[in-house]
């Protein structure tokens, strides 16, 4: 099993959970999140003041999936994720060593 997280512009969730949805992804942690990399923040105006936003809002996705279907469950929030544009985002991908519901006491895959 692997642990897929990503972090994604806000206004991309939804687009990227109706297309993991179509690959019947049974389960996802959503995180509201800020922070920054390449782009390094932003400058706004409000009432004539400039100011230096550093950390950006961004939404962070975490799903635990069987290994066969890490491949498409990145490609998809790639697909669905991107604009071309700095700030789009990354996906990391760890392997996971157990999983345990805690109300059945399932292990393994049968508790995802």
């Amino acid at each position: 099993m692997k642990k897929v997280e990503a972090i994604i512009q806000p206004f991309k969730l939804e687009p990227v959970k109706e297309a993991l949805h179509g690959l019947s992804v049974q389960g996802m942690t959503v995180t509201e999140v800020k922070g920054f990399g390449v782009q390094k923040g932003i400058r706004e105006v409000y009432r004539g003041m400039e100011y230096q936003v550093d950390f950006l809002p961004k939404v962070k996705i975490e799903i635990i999936a069987p290994d066969e279907k890490v491949k498409s469950i990145v490609d998809t929030i790639v697909a669905k994720a991107r604009t071309g544009r700095i700030g789009d985002g990354k996906i990391f991908v760890y392997p996971v060593e157990e999983v345990i519901r805690i109300r059945t006491g399932e292990t393994g895959e049968e508790a995802v």
